[in-house]
């Protein structure tokens, strides 16, 4: 330390003082908390190992902490904090800084992330330095007090009619946007989180509850501003920067035992980075690729085939019409030769660094690993409002009807599965149904199952367009649902999968 404060760096010990009394007397979730928060940075920027991160405005160490954990200790982690308060925490870097850049002024950093660090007497200062100390295209993640929650703006001025401080002083979000404009980042965004918080929240009990509601309201229009927080995220230029390869297989178990398995729809643009991740990240893992050109009219078929070619572990599936993705994954289940078969759709590259987490549960002896969207460490960003309401929906009934065991996501179609379970799905729903249909008989089988969250980003322009829609699809799923309602005797028989007596299998047709 210098000994000459700089008045930036005194506002942050202020506010790295208030959001340590804070968890301690006001927050009873407070540890639960700082978990969802880093799950939120880890599912934001799909970390990888090796990765380094600055965490500013470290305080009592709580999130650091969480970090740590988060990260497996694989991350090298530089703790800066305001308030001298030495630590630790294992596999963490700590300095306390009197002014930034301070002792690490030749040093670049991929991420910044922090929590409650910003008001105006630290948002010019801080964000300034975080843009030089970030590398090309590395991104800041903030996770902030909701300054814009009406009721928050009525409290803050209200204190201030009777005269009595406010613990921080917000810029407008109009304010804060141009400030990050004016200092370089891109990709500037704020979305909102968390309404586990007083007064909806007044007992810990009522916290589970409302975190199962949260993620419902942090996605309905017009009710989302209500949250208790914001992910403030910006990037330093450029846009796109290659990421490193790095294998993320640990597990000998799963060398080259899992079958891949992803029906593919006019998915020409997404195909080629889904692969290279895959071969990149879990190369040792990957017994084969099953592609499952899905009658696409693009180049996807020639694509699938041109690739096969470079690598005989690409195994290229084409269907003759009708097409849907029930018959695609179907197709796919079967011509699936590996000890394991993992499933997913097309536009999933970005959370092939999350996927790490369902093969860990697999070699530790479960049989049907699923990735859930509702787990209460997942992060959904501009998830379609219309087929959260519709998801969670077939889910409570699902539970009531057939009695899942608290199974939270069973739809989704990124699932891990011992090979054998996968080739005794009866697959009958050719749409997207389907997926409701095979995690009912997955979750019904009396196999070993296990959740684990994975995030979930709105499709951008570059990733195509979705066929998926509620209104269309909603049948299928309430014909599922009636289905296996009846064949378990309304969940009195779980085992008893009974799949449409009137489903005829069709032979797949390959190009193998």
């Amino acid at each position: 330390m210098s000994g000459v404060r700089h008045p930036a760096i005194e506002g942050l010990a202020r506010l790295e003082n208030y959001a340590a009394d804070y968890r301690q007397r006001r927050d009873p979730i407070a540890a639960e908390r700082t978990v969802w928060q880093a799950h939120i940075f880890r599912h934001l920027v799909h970390l990888l190992p090796g990765e380094t991160i600055l965490e500013i405005g470290s305080g009592d160490g709580e999130f650091t902490r969480a970090l740590v954990a988060m990260t497996r200790g694989r991350n090298p982690l530089l703790a800066v904090t305001a308030t001298n308060r030495p630590s630790d925490i294992p596999n963490v870097e700590w300095l306390t800084i009197d002014s930034l850049p301070g002792p690490i002024g030749d040093r670049r950093f991929q991420y910044v992330v922090g929590q409650n660090v910003l008001d105006r007497d630290t948002v010019s200062y801080l964000l300034g330095h975080v843009f030089a100390l970030l590398e090309d295209g590395g991104r800041v993640i903030l996770i902030e007090s909701n300054p814009w929650n009406p009721m928050v703006v009525a409290r803050r001025g209200l204190r201030r009619l009777v005269r009595r401080p406010n613990a921080q002083s917000p810029l407008s979000r109009i304010q804060l946007y141009e400030l990050l404009s004016e200092i370089g980042f891109i990709r500037v965004s704020a979305r909102f989180t968390d309404f586990v918080y007083r007064p909806l929240v007044p007992t810990p009990r009522m916290a589970w509850v409302m975190r199962n509601t949260s993620v419902l309201l942090e996605n309905m229009p017009g009710i989302r501003g209500l949250a208790g927080r914001i992910v403030l995220h910006a990037q330093r230029p450029p846009r796109d920067l290659a990421r490193p390869v790095v294998s993320l297989c640990e597990h000998d178990v799963l060398r080259h035992a899992v079958s891949f398995v992803i029906p593919c729809h006019n998915e020409e643009m997404n195909i080629p980075a889904l692969v290279d991740g895959l071969r990149g990240h879990y190369g040792d893992y990957v017994h084969e690729i099953v592609l499952v050109n899905d009658n696409s009219t693009d180049g996807t078929g020639l694509l699938i085939d041109r690739l096969a070619a470079e690598d005989k572990r690409i195994v290229p599936v084409h269907r003759s019409p009708p097409n849907g993705v029930g018959r695609a994954l179907r197709d796919g289940y079967a011509a699936a030769t590996g000890a394991w078969v993992l499933s997913m759709d097309c536009d999933f590259q970005h959370l092939l660094p999350e996927m790490e987490d369902m093969f860990d549960a697999a070699a530790d002896g479960a049989d049907v690993v699923l990735g859930s969207r509702f787990s209460r460490r997942s992060v959904l960003i501009n998830y379609p409002f219309g087929k959260i309401l519709a998801n969670r929906s077939f889910h409570i009934l699902a539970n009531l009807a057939v009695r899942l065991g608290g199974l939270r996501d069973v739809t989704n179609n990124l699932r891990l599965m011992r090979g054998e379970l996968a080739h005794r799905l009866v697959v009958d729903e050719p749409w997207f149904a389907a997926n409701a249909e095979i995690g009912l008989q997955l979750a019904l089988l009396g196999s070993t199952v296990r959740e684990v969250p994975i995030s979930w980003i709105n499709r951008t322009f570059d990733m195509g367009q979705s066929s998926f829609k509620v209104i269309r699809s909603g049948p299928g799923y309430a014909r599922v649902l009636w289905r296996f309602a009846k064949a378990t005797h309304f969940g009195k028989d779980r085992q008893a999968v009974a799949p449409n007596p009137g489903g005829v299998a069709e032979p797949p047709a390959t190009g193998h």
